[in-house]
């Protein structure tokens, strides 16, 4: 053995376990519930910007019992897939440097040759810091939202809380953020993705990701208490909820139908997410729709605006993923028993933060177990890019797979 030489016998190591897996045989049983694995689209990897590296991600896959794969494809309001509605210049630049092929649709192609779903993974409302944006060119700057004093995120100061309010607060994501119901937005978000649902026949889904308002640290629980800061406050919005309702929008230090105002702009969220999935479905009949969501309900529902299990229980979604990320033991073990009681009538897919654990495959090996303890839920691992960059964490979750597969037959 070459001791100069460790991350080469990991790898080696690597492939043989991916090899025992594949030999295992078909006696072993059936992984009890789905798993997924988010797959960034400017991550370390850029798997669609270098094809070459499918073949270690279905690798990867495979040995990681992962059943479906959520590969980012829109980010930025730019788009890895030929767009008329979005900055397509990287899908340009990848089909060019892959000789005129499109890296996505050969990428679904193995993927589903080896036995892999692909999802298609979108952010929708968060345009991280791309003020050209083309739905911005388009839409102008009433798309964005506007926080209850009445500043645009476009104002802000590298896109997060500006002075004085900043030594009390700090946005949960600085970015550029859409609003979900200023005048166009919904309507071209719902073109952008049922375009991609029809480029792509053999595309399993689409998943949604930011998909809610933007929330500042710390949260404050909507509008009524008049604390924080809240968004979605643009004057065109307040005159639509005044015709709507009747009521006034509370702006300000005026908390008016604060109540009602939050309801409202749930509302919009809901069916910004109704437009999607309409629009998915009407290009690709029975194609999944699902979305990466706040994983309480109650914060998501108050804070973000998210009602999650309203859009499940209406048919929007075909499941949700909502992104448990801890290190912290208890908080994971409390939220799988309160996402599995909800599971006995909603499919939910448990996003699992294993990059939290680069420094402790044991702690993502637990947080993993104590999941699969739970079969009404599936499991969703962020992220590929962060396991490849992780070889020991990559090594013992494949290891922890693989013990897992033969424990019935033990």
């Amino acid at each position: 053995m070459d001791a100069r030489s460790p991350r080469r016998v990991l790898r080696f190591s690597l492939a043989a376990l991916a090899l025992a897996i594949a030999l295992t045989p078909s006696t072993f049983a059936a992984a009890p519930a789905p798993r997924g694995m988010w797959v960034l689209c400017e991550g370390s990897q850029r798997v669609l910007e270098h094809p070459e590296r499918v073949e270690s991600l279905l690798a990867d896959a495979h040995a990681l019992g992962v059943t479906d794969l959520f590969v980012q494809v829109h980010r930025g309001g730019r788009a890895w897939f030929d767009s008329r509605f979005a900055d397509a210049s990287p899908f340009a630049a990848a089909r060019s440097a892959n000789a005129g092929l499109d890296p996505f649709a050969a990428l679904i192609e193995k993927a589903g040759a080896s036995g892999i779903r692909v999802h298609a993974w979108v952010n929708v409302l968060n345009l991280a810091a791309n003020a050209q944006a083309p739905i911005l060119m388009r839409l102008g700057r009433d798309a964005v939202i506007v926080d209850h004093k009445g500043r645009s995120l476009l104002d802000y100061p590298e896109y997060e809380v500006p002075p004085p309010d900043r030594r009390y607060y700090r946005m949960g994501t600085p970015a550029i953020w859409l609003d979900p119901a200023a005048p166009g937005v919904a309507e071209r978000l719902a073109a952008t993705f049922g375009e991609l649902a029809a480029r792509y026949p053999k595309l399993a889904g689409v998943h949604l990701d930011y998909v809610r308002y933007p929330d500042a640290l710390p949260f404050a629980p909507g509008s009524r208490f008049g604390v924080g800061l809240s968004f979605g406050y643009g004057a065109k919005q307040r005159e639509r909820f005044h015709q709507e309702t009747g009521l006034k929008a509370p702006f300000g230090d005026d908390l008016s139908n604060a109540d009602a105002w939050d309801d409202w702009r749930r509302r919009q969220l809901s069916s910004l997410v109704a437009r999607i999935a309409a629009a998915v479905r009407a290009a690709r009949p029975g194609l999944q729709v699902s979305a990466a969501v706040i994983p309480e309900p109650e914060r998501a529902l108050t804070v973000d605006f998210q009602d999650w299990r309203g859009w499940l229980d209406s048919g929007w979604l075909n499941f949700a993923a909502p992104m448990l990320y801890t290190r912290d033991s208890a908080r994971f073990g409390y939220g799988v028993e309160t996402l599995g009681a909800l599971a006995e009538k909603r499919p939910l897919w448990v996003g699992v933060g294993v990059w939290l654990f680069r420094e402790n495959p044991p702690g993502a090996q637990a947080q993993l177990a104590r999941l699969a303890a739970e079969p009404r839920l599936g499991s969703v691992l962020f992220s590929w890019d962060a396991l490849r960059e992780n070889p020991e964490l990559l090594a013992a979750l494949v290891s922890a797979q693989l013990e897992a597969r033969a424990a019935p037959n033990k």
